[in-house]
């Protein structure tokens, strides 16, 4: 029962169908032949429909296997099958369709028919197609006999519907038999007249067939030639002539892969490069092997459409029936193809490059292209080509080592043979800043620069620890127990950042610490504050006062058994004792370059002495700016100790000889005038010393505490510290050198010292002199009291030939010893004759001499403070306050005033202070400024 409801309602459908598909004349809809055209076709579709039940498989699943497969086989990505199987399982779940799996087999059948179905788009024909096929049903069936009806009607049934239900726009791709011709349209027919009339067939005689093109193209994928695809040269395939147009575009595309392969097959079997140039061989060869697998799979599919098109079974049907063709064939190679090129291009860039910038190349197509085949195309090469890299960067995290034999890694090792242009902070190498380098165009893109900086500081830094610090133990122990693999697929970013953060950490932490504790850095620094920076005030003040009478001789009479001896001298009577003895015994007393007319406080000089490693730190270069601070110093206590010495002759004398009558009457004016100028050189010696002291040295040294003692500090941290710490003391400390040398600074306060030495030297004298009248006038008062308690006259004619004869050698020897020392020291013209002369000679001479020191003290210290309110330092305009806080000098431009004095004018009037301005000069470049610049 049921399958005659079920025939039943099969029949009823084809009937609504075919009154839908073919509609016929109201006119004729009685007419006998009319129906039985029908019937006969409604027969002939049941027919069929039952005959298409026998080829349904027993197995409800086989028509989703079937799909699969068939959809798997037609793409490369696996994208629509998955997509297949989510609306299957939806499909199952729905109750309206009962049997869904031969819905599907009807569809999977339908997909592979292969002839043309373009008239079935639309399941309503048009105005025209209704028109057309009444009028050639009605044509038809008019014009045959009663006799041979049922024959024609009979034959015609099962072809002639099929081919009315098929476009009647498109010709079939077969030649139609005789009955399609006459169904044909005629105004089909004068639209193919123009194209064959304008182009003109090409010879097919001797051309090959699709088949043979498809029987050779597996070969052609893979480099090699045949008779119908030659390879001329490697960018170039001869193709025949002969071959339609539709068909060499199809093959020219295909010739992209093949030429492709070829030279990529080349690159692969090239040795040259390093090793992340073989690993992208290698990344390339794994990558050709899948597109040889490709080529197999689609060998096998066109070898089995050969084999079914020579048996037979699709003779009807031809190759497009048999599932391949060359189009398709273009279209299973597509991603393939997009792949080749991609490696073709990532070949010919990567040409003049080496590691890193191989890894950017292949990176920069990952991060920045927009196509996600691209994009993970070129992650699954870079997961291969990074290895290399990899292990490099492991190496040098973990262990400090470069394993680097093809120069790939983004740090280098110099050649110390190859010494290149040398820091002038530098007279060597040194090992921390000069063994390795990082070049930062090698530097991947999967690296950020600060990573690639701390990449960096942490080989080099185990490799200082290993290799410097004698510490390689802990470096051993560190990479056990820290060394994990490392690779582009399984390292994201985040966890190689955290690996990258905490090794630096790590061994910063280990660096900076044997840096502080095992070798003493800090206190290394404290000591050459203290000792080299002069900080240490009752140490240099004893040492100073224990030279002083052996360094006022000539530099070559210096012996440096006796500077070691003071030094021990001063060590001990102060608290420099209290230091550690690995500082004290850093300590040395030495004499620099010796030249002529050099004193022994022009060669003096203390050294500190820094080992290994914490020269790294504290440089050769540093070590000679710390001498040049400290010549600077000493000089400075050299003035202020003989400043002190004389002004306490002078007050210790105020009280005894020179309130003396025999002095107050002559020199008391003079003596008013030296106590007032010493205390202005006493200031400001003091108020420059305060300044370097506390302002610079003190500041600095806080800045440069605050840096060391950081958690973070690098020793690149420490090693900027310090130089920048050693440039502020000498830019503020008043010891840069200027571009003109005549008026830097430095050389302005050497002609003050200078000058203030040459005052201290005259001021000595004058106070000799006193002392000599004063012993004169006693000797004269005792001479007088004796005569007169004898009852003889005080004084006589006679006495005072004596007095002078007696006082003439006594003043002369001491005009000479003086004058002999000023000769020696280069330092002052003769102030007193070598030769007797009377006291009012020598009382001008020393009034002269004092007036024009003091003249080109107060000009070098106006010119100073001009000098000093003009700097753009808020801390040397300090100075400038600090030094005329109550206004008594007057700033002038020390450059402007020569320039005035050499227009004229008072030429003759200055010319005895213009010389003994020039003498003053010249005395300050005889001494050994230079070399302490």
């Amino acid at each position: 029962m049921g399958d005659e409801q079920r025939m039943s309602r099969i029949d009823s459908t084809l009937s609504k169908l075919f009154d839908e598909l073919l509609p016929v004349d109201p006119a004729t809809i009685n007419d006998q032949n009319t129906l039985r055209w029908l019937d006969g076709l409604i027969h002939n579709a049941t027919e069929t429909v039952h005959a298409g039940q026998d080829d349904v498989p027993p197995d409800v699943n086989s028509a989703q296997d079937l799909i699969k497969r068939k959809l798997l086989r037609e793409n490369a990505s696996p994208e629509k099958a998955a997509r297949f199987s989510n609306l299957y399982s939806r499909l199952l779940s729905m109750s309206v369709l009962s049997q869904k799996w031969r819905i599907l087999y009807l569809l999977y059948s339908l997909s592979e028919d292969q002839t043309p179905r373009n008239g079935l788009r639309s399941p309503i024909a048009d105005l025209d197609q209704q028109k057309f096929l009444k009028e050639k049903v009605q044509q038809r069936y008019h014009e045959r006999t009663d006799s041979d009806q049922s024959d024609r009607f009979s034959r015609r049934g099962s072809v002639e519907p099929k081919a009315f239900l098929e476009s009647p726009r498109r010709l079939p791709p077969k030649p139609p038999s005789r009955g399609q011709e006459q169904a044909r349209p005629e105004r089909e027919k004068p639209a193919e007249r123009p194209r064959q009339s304008s182009e003109p067939a090409p010879d097919i005689a001797h051309a090959p067939s699709e088949l043979d093109l498809l029987r050779d193209l597996p070969f052609n994928m893979q480099g090699l030639s045949s008779e119908s695809y030659q390879f001329v040269s490697a960018n170039t395939v001869k193709l025949p002539p002969n071959l339609p147009i539709p068909i060499l575009s199809l093959l020219n595309t295909l010739a992209e892969p093949c030429l492709l392969y070829k030279t990529l097959s080349n690159f692969v079997n090239s040795q040259d490069g390093g090793l992340v140039n073989q690993s992208l061989r290698a990344a390339i060869s794994g990558e050709l092997r899948s597109y040889l697998g490709l080529v197999a799979t689609l060998e096998g599919e066109i070898r089995r459409a050969l084999t079914a098109i020579e048996k037979g079974e699709d003779n009807k049907k031809g190759v497009r029936a048999a599932g391949v063709t060359l189009k398709r064939c273009v279209i299973w190679t597509r991603d393939a193809t997009m792949g080749l090129r991609l490696m073709a291009l990532i070949v010919d860039d990567s040409q003049q490059k080496r590691g890193g910038q191989i890894i950017t190349l292949i990176h920069s197509l990952l991060s920045s292209h927009g196509d996600p085949f691209v994009a993970g195309f070129a992650e699954r090469l870079l997961v291969h080509v990074a290895r290399p890299f990899y292990d490099m960067l492991r190496h040098w995290i973990y262990d400090g080592e470069l394993v680097d034999a093809y120069h790939e890694f983004f740090v280098v090792e110099n050649d110390p043979s190859l010494k290149s242009d040398l820091d002038p902070r530098r007279v060597a190498m040194s090992v921390w800043e000069d063994k390795y380098k990082l070049e930062t165009n090698m530097v991947p893109s999967i690296i950020s620069p600060e990573f690639a900086q701390k990449i960096f500081l942490i080989g080099k830094s185990l490799n200082f620890i290993r290799h410097n610090c004698g510490d390689s133990d802990w470096v051993i122990q560190y990479s056990q127990e820290n060394s994990e693999s490392l690779d582009y697929a399984n390292t994201s970013h985040a966890s190689l950042s955290a690996s990258i953060s905490t090794a630096y950490t790590h061994t910063m932490s280990r660096l900076t610490h044997l840096m502080s504790h095992k070798f003493l850095l800090h206190t290394h620094l404290t000591a050459l504050k203290k000792y080299l920076l002069v900080s240490q005030g009752d140490f240099i003040d004893l040492l100073v006062e224990s030279l002083a009478p052996n360094l006022d001789r000539p530099a070559h009479s210096q012996y440096r058994h006796n500077l070691t001896s003071q030094l021990e001298h001063a060590i001990r009577h102060s608290n420099a004792q209290y230091d550690s003895p690995e500082v004290l015994r850093r300590l040395d007393a030495r004499m620099t370059e010796l030249n002529r007319n050099d004193t022994g406080w022009d060669c003096f000089t203390l050294e500190y002495k820094v080992s290994h490693p914490c020269d790294v730190v504290i440089t050769q270069w540093a070590n000679t700016q710390y001498l040049r601070i400290f010549n600077v110093m000493l000089r400075v206590k050299r003035v202020e100790y003989s400043l002190n010495a004389t002004y306490r002759k002078c007050m210790t004398g105020a009280r005894g000889v020179l309130s003396s009558p025999a002095v107050s009457d002559k020199l008391s004016k003079e003596w008013k005038s030296a106590r007032c100028l010493i205390a202005e050189m006493v200031h400001f010696v003091n108020q420059l010393q305060y300044y370097i002291l506390f302002e610079v040295i003190e500041a600095s040294w806080e800045t440069l505490q605050k840096t060391i003692n950081r958690p973070d500090a690098t020793l690149d941290d420490l090693i900027e510290a310090h130089t920048r710490y050693i440039n502020t003391i000498v830019q503020k400390g008043l010891l840069a050198s200027s571009a003109n040398r005549e008026d830097g600074f430095l050389v302005q306060l050497h002609k003050m010292l200078k000058c203030m030495l040459s005052y201290r030297e005259v001021v000595e004298s004058l106070y000799s002199f006193s002392v000599a009248e004063y012993t004169k006038r006693q000797q004269l008062t005792s001479r007088i009291e004796k005569r007169t308690a004898a009852g003889k006259w005080g004084i006589t004619e006679k006495d005072f030939r004596s007095d002078s004869r007696a006082s003439t050698p006594a003043t002369g020897h001491r005009t000479d010893r003086w004058s002999a020392m000023s000769d020696d020291n280069n330092e002052s013209p003769q102030l007193l004759p070598s030769s007797s002369g009377d006291d009012a000679t020598l009382i001008t001479n020393l009034r002269k001499r004092m007036s024009d020191l003091g003249n080109e003290f107060h000009t070098g210290i106006n010119g100073f403070l001009y000098d000093l309110a003009h700097q753009s330092d808020v801390d040397l305009r300090f100075l400038g306050v600090v030094m005329n806080f109550n206004e008594s000098y007057k700033p002038t431009n020390p450059r402007r005033q020569r320039r005035r004095e050499r227009g004229g004018g008072g030429r003759s009037a200055d010319s005895g202070a213009a010389g003994n301005a020039g003498n003053a000069t010249g005395l300050g470049r005889g001494d050994n400024s230079s070399r302490v610049e």
